[in-house]
């Protein structure tokens, strides 16, 4: 018997200010019964569910697990772009001059993620 991922749990200081950020940023929803102010929020999109829970400590230092994110609709700068406007803020910019690389950015509360091309990119 193996197990499944049922969703990834991200420690924060606001679950329903950070779930409404990712539910922008993958085009998810929030569960039906998440309210603001509630210890925990769950973000369903496509690609899984998030879920977000308060707690009193606060961020500190290098994530040891983070996101990839591969943009559907847009190209990867346009996502960053996207992204940046939501609340992103830039950490890292990995791009190279042949289109290759990727860009590190943290989402509201500062946990880093990465935007990498989109499909149609990697495929040339």
């Amino acid at each position: 018997m193996t197990s499944l991922v049922r969703h990834l749990t991200i420690d924060c200081s606001d679950a329903y200010r950070l779930a409404s950020f990712w539910a922008e940023v993958l085009d998810g929803t929030l569960a039906e019964d998440d309210l603001p102010g509630d210890p925990e929020a769950t973000v369903t999109a496509a690609s899984g569910a998030l879920l977000f829970v308060t707690v009193p400590d606060a961020k500190a230092g290098k994530n040891r697990v983070h996101l990839d994110l591969q943009p559907q609709d847009l190209d990867r700068d346009d996502e960053v772009e996207r992204l940046l406007a939501l609340g992103a803020t830039l950490v890292a910019d990995h791009r190279r001059a042949d289109g290759t690389g990727w860009v590190t950015l943290a989402d509201i509360e500062g946990n880093e993620f990465c935007v990498e091309r989109s499909a149609a990119e990697r495929a040339g």
